[in-house]
């Protein structure tokens, strides 16, 4: 899995969410609340367990992700919710799905440190 196509997919987020409301469209919510599903979390519960999981830094990101996955979840919900506004301002900047968004880059980059990557 290449880790940097990975976290560029977890960015295009905030994109999909914007879709999501500009279209009005409803969003998986099951699917979404799981850090196991994309391809990141699928890697991180698997080959990166397995390779980097006795670095501290592979589990922050586990924790990160999952907090992530959380905050994009919020969001959705809004959305379904046909909150619309109120979806838009959660993607804003210093918000939670911002600092959650940051912190699991931030994360991600500790972890290739850390582990060679």
């Amino acid at each position: 899995m290449n880790l940097d196509t990975a976290v560029q997919t977890h960015a295009l987020w905030k994109t999909k969410l914007r879709t999501a409301i500009s279209k009005r469209e409803k969003m998986d919510l099951i699917t979404l609340s799981r850090d196991d599903c994309c391809e990141l979390g699928i890697w991180l519960h698997g080959a990166g367990q397995t390779h980097y999981g006795q670095h501290s830094s592979h589990g922050d990101c586990i924790h990160k992700h999952l907090v992530f996955h959380a905050e994009v979840t919020k969001v959705a919900k809004a959305v379904n919710a046909q909150q619309f506004t109120a979806a838009e301002a959660m993607l804003g900047a210093g918000t939670p799905y911002a600092k959650a968004s940051s912190a699991l880059s931030v994360s991600f980059m500790q972890l290739r440190k850390a582990a060679g990557i």
